[in-house]
């Protein structure tokens, strides 16, 4: 398939309808369907919101889990030049207010199961918009919103593609950012911003129609999204998992699905390294291709980890980017991961970054600074933010907010976060160096490190830290991490918990671990 052609999101659902109509495209529990028959939806879908008065730049939010309801909301409102704003499902609901005040929806499409909430919101973020929820239950008759049932849209038409004239330029969705170190981002993506990075993760990562992706990351997260793109594009197939907190279950489908690829976030290797059978099924899986983590830093110990239990075909691709680049920005190439252990890896295609200073100036290899990346990929902005997107972009690109350099041979490293540099006690400390001397110590199973106000120092280093097994004192922890770190950074406190907080998308969530810390 000549996928250079194509420069439109929904472009990768059509054309793969149309070369690939009877291959299966989807599998969610017992439930398995064609491009054909995902396409068809999608039309039905796109139809609809067009005959309500959708025009291009609408924003149309998304409140589905990992589904066939999901992809189906999310390419319809693509094909009916909407703009996407895939939510997470967990959203609390001052959250879910302030979200829809800034977004001003023209509709929102639902799972039945947050019709309770979405009717408890302010009537006035969500006024005029039209909804469209699975299996609604409640009586909506007082409210100034048109209230539709999903399966009366969706319910089995054949409509043609909209073939609507877009440009690749044109807003195709917002992404919010976590928030779990300040207020969530709208981050804007275009067509263009999302289609050139799906070509590049396919180039790289070799991906063709035989590939099997197995999904336990949800889709509203820039990463999920890009696992969706990407199979979409060369018409393989996504096996959808939303019991990730069953771990052997989902080993359990990768083995019988004969899945070829699966991606995670640092915690997610973490628990299937520690709390899964998944040494144990190394010999089923004969199909894995391979493993792709992104979505933070990951340990030393976790990758040296994988690479002995994971079965001996299948290749780790360590990986770095952020929402604002539409997913990606570099990777390592497995036959270097164990030389280049510690990098971030280079640039993907298209993407360019340099090591720059305060002042915009471009440093040497092996002079540290912040990694600012350019290209196809970076995102318009963020949405009714001008201070916080001229704060990040620029002339020179996108100011990624990490801190590290780049070695003779192109490869790039991040020390740590431009805002985690810590001063204890008249000393400069990288949060990260203290997290991976944890995980060094092969005690606990993921760290975090936060900084606490000191009369006398400022401030003070304590950490928050999961252990692998459970009899695991605090006190060996650190008595491990002095020969490993000098003494000014040694936490002078630990607190071993089953689990750190996480965010919906798998990370650590530093804010949830500041609360826990606080809490009796």
């Amino acid at each position: 398939m000549n996928s250079e052609a194509r420069s439109l999101v929904h472009d990768f659902l059509e054309n793969s309808a149309e070369l690939r109509p009877d291959k299966t495209a989807v599998v969610h529990g017992e439930v398995r369907a064609t491009y054909a028959q995902i396409n068809s939806m999608t039309n039905e879908l796109a139809s609809w919101l067009l005959s309500q008065g959708v025009s291009a730049g609408d924003r149309i939010v998304i409140l589905f889990k990992n589904s066939i309801e999901y992809i189906v909301s999310y390419y319809g409102v693509l094909k009916a030049r909407g703009t996407a704003v895939p939510l997470n499902c967990d959203v609390k609901q001052d959250s879910l207010d302030a979200i829809l005040r800034e977004i001003r929806p023209k509709a929102i499409l639902a799972t039945g199961k947050l019709e309770r909430i979405l009717q408890e919101t302010s009537s006035q973020s969500r006024k005029n918009s039209l909804m469209l929820i699975s299996q609604p239950a409640l009586s909506w008759r007082s409210d100034a919103c048109t209230v539709v049932a999903w399966e009366d849209v969706v319910c089995g038409r054949t409509i043609d593609n909209p073939r609507l004239p877009i440009s690749e330029s044109e807003l195709a969705s917002i992404i919010y950012t976590s928030g779990s170190t300040g207020k969530p981002k709208g981050v804007m993506l275009s067509h263009r911003n999302i289609t050139s990075n799906t070509h590049s993760i396919i180039q790289y990562l070799h991906l063709h129609e035989d590939d099997i992706q197995m999904v336990v990351l949800p889709f509203f997260y820039v990463m999920g999204t890009s696992l969706l793109n990407t199979h979409m594009a060369v018409a393989g197939t996504v096996v959808i998992n939303n019991r990730f907190a069953f771990p052997a279950c989902v080993i359990e489908q990768m083995a019988t699905e004969h899945v070829t690829g699966f991606s995670g976030v640092p915690s997610t290797y973490a628990y299937l390294l520690h709390r899964s059978p998944l040494a144990l099924f190394r010999d089923r899986l004969t199909a894995l291709r391979y493993c792709s983590q992104a979505g933070g830093h990951m340990s030393r110990q976790t990758k040296e980890k994988l690479l002995q239990v994971l079965p001996p075909h299948t290749k780790l691709y360590v990986m770095y980017g952020a929402t604002e680049a539409a997913a990606r920005l570099t990777y390592v190439e497995p036959d270097h991961l164990t030389s280049k252990i510690d990098s971030i890896g280079r640039p993907i295609g298209g993407v360019t970054i340099r090591i720059m200073d305060e002042k915009g100036n471009e440093l040497s290899p092996g002079v540290p600074g912040e990694l600012v990346a350019q290209g196809p990929n970076i995102m318009l902005g963020y949405w009714m933010d001008s201070k916080s997107t001229s704060e990040v972009l620029d002339e020179n690109g996108y100011h990624t907010g990490d801190m590290g350099f780049m070695d003779e041979e192109g490869y790039l490293f991040v020390t740590g976060r431009k805002n985690d540099l810590l001063k204890v006690g008249g000393h400069r400390i990288s949060l990260q160096e203290i997290e991976d001397a944890l995980m060094a110590t092969e005690l606990v199973m993921e760290a975090a490190v936060l900084g606490v106000d000191d009369p006398l120092l400022g401030a003070k280093l304590v950490a928050i830290a999961a252990p692998i097994e459970g009899k695991t004192d605090g006190k060996n922890v650190l008595a491990r991490c002095q020969t490993i770190l000098p003494k000014h950074k040694i936490p002078s406190e630990i607190r071993l918990v089953n689990a750190l907080p996480k965010s919906a998308n798998g990370k650590i969530n530093r804010s949830g671990c500041r609360e826990l810390l606080n809490s009796p």
